[in-house]
C-alpha cells in the first residue's frame, strides 16, 4: 500500500469487480461474550485497497464478541480513476466516522489497520489518547526510504498513475482484489499530507501497540517499524514478525496468528481493569 513507484508485484491486481469487495463490514457488541462490557474494534484497510482484505479478520473478532467496524475509504473499491480526486483528509474523516460509532456505543474502543489503515489509526491515537484502548498494526505505513519519490510532486501532474501494488501475498491462490493502478496524486497526498505531520506526534500515543510485521514485505520497508517503535511512547510495545506472510497478512499463511491474537490483545487492553 505505500510504494507508489513500486511496479508489479507478486500477481497482476484487478479491478475490484465482485460487488462484495467494497461492501464494508459491521458487527454489533456482544457484551454476554465479554464480560459484560461492549468491546469496539475498527479495523481500516489500506491505499488502493478495500474492506476485502479485512473482512475475515473482522469476523473472527465479532465472533468473539467484539462490536467491529471495517469501513470503506472514500475513493475505494470503485476504480482507481476516483481514488485521484481524494487524498487524506478524505480517508481519515471517514475512518473518525466509523471511530466515533464505535465510541458511541461501546465501553472501550481498539483500533487496528493495514498499511496505511495502520497510519490512519496511529493518527487516531495521536488526535485521542485517552479514548483508544490499544492499536494493533499490521505492516503499516508511515515512511518509504525510496528516494524516487521525492519526484511524486512533480510526476503527479505528468503521469495519473503506475502499475498496482495489490496482491503482495505469498499464499498461493489468494488475491487482495485491490485497484490495478497506483494513483499518484492519491499517493502523494498519502505521504504528504498523511505521514509527515503523523511522524511528528507519533510521541502523542500513549496506547498499548500490537505490532505485526512481515519478514519479507515488497510494499513497506523496514523503516517505518524503526521509525514508529523510536518515537511512539507506548510502554507496552509488542512486535510480533510473521515469516510466511508478504503484505496483506491479512489474507496470508499468518492470518490466524493475526486474528488469534489480537483477540487476546483486545481482550487484555479493553478489559475493566486495564491499565
Amino acid at each position: 500500500m505505500i510504494n507508489p513507484l513500486k511496479r508489479g508485484g507478486p500477481a497482476a491486481p484487478v479491478e475490484p469487480t465482485d460487488p462484495e469487495v467494497p461492501r464494508p463490514f459491521t458487527a454489533v457488541a456482544k457484551p454476554e461474550l465479554t464480560g459484560g462490557r461492549r468491546i469496539g474494534v475498527l479495523l481500516q484497510h489500506g491505499f488502493t485497497g478495500s474492506p476485502y482484505s479485512m473482512k475475515p479478520w473482522g469476523r473472527a473478532l465479532a465472533e468473539k464478541g467484539y462490536a467491529v467496524e471495517v469501513p470503506l475509504l472514500p475513493g475505494h473499491g470503485t476504480q482507481w480513476q476516483d481514488l485521484n480526486s481524494l487524498g487524506w483528509k478524505d480517508w481519515y474523516a471517514e475512518t473518525s466516522r466509523a471511530f466515533e460509532k464505535l465510541r458511541d456505543e461501546n465501553d472501550a474502543v481498539v483500533v487496528g489497520g493495514l498499511s496505511m489503515g495502520g497510519s490512519l489509526v496511529l493518527r487516531l491515537a495521536a488526535d485521542h489518547p485517552d479514548a483508544v484502548a490499544g492499536i494493533v498494526l499490521v505492516n503499516p505505513a508511515v515512511n518509504t526510504a525510496r528516494l524516487d519519490v521525492r519526484a511524486l510532486p512533480v510526476l503527479k501532474w505528468l503521469v495519473p498513475s503506475f502499475p498496482g501494488i495489490a496482491n503482495d501475498i505469498k499464499k498461493p491462490g489468494v488475491e487482495e482484489l485491490g485497484y490495478s493502478r497506483t494513483p499518484l496524486k492519491a499517493a502523494d497526498s498519502m505521504m504528504r499530507e498523511g505521514w509527515r505531520p503523523l511522524r511528528a506526534d507519533l510521541a502523542r500515543i500513549t496506547a498499548p501497540l500490537l505490532f505485526f510485521k512481515s519478514t519479507v514485505d515488497h510494499v513497506v520497508d523496514p523503516t517505518s517499524l524503526e521509525i514508529i517503535r523510536s518515537n511512539v511512547s507506548s510502554r507496552d510495545f509488542t512486535e510480533r514478525m510473521l515469516s510466511e506472510s508478504y503484505h496483506v497478512a491479512t489474507l496470508d499463511n499468518d492470518a490466524q496468528a493475526i486474528f488469534d491474537e489480537s483477540a487476546d490483545f483486545v481482550r487484555r487492553v479493553a478489559s475493566a481493569d486495564a491499565g
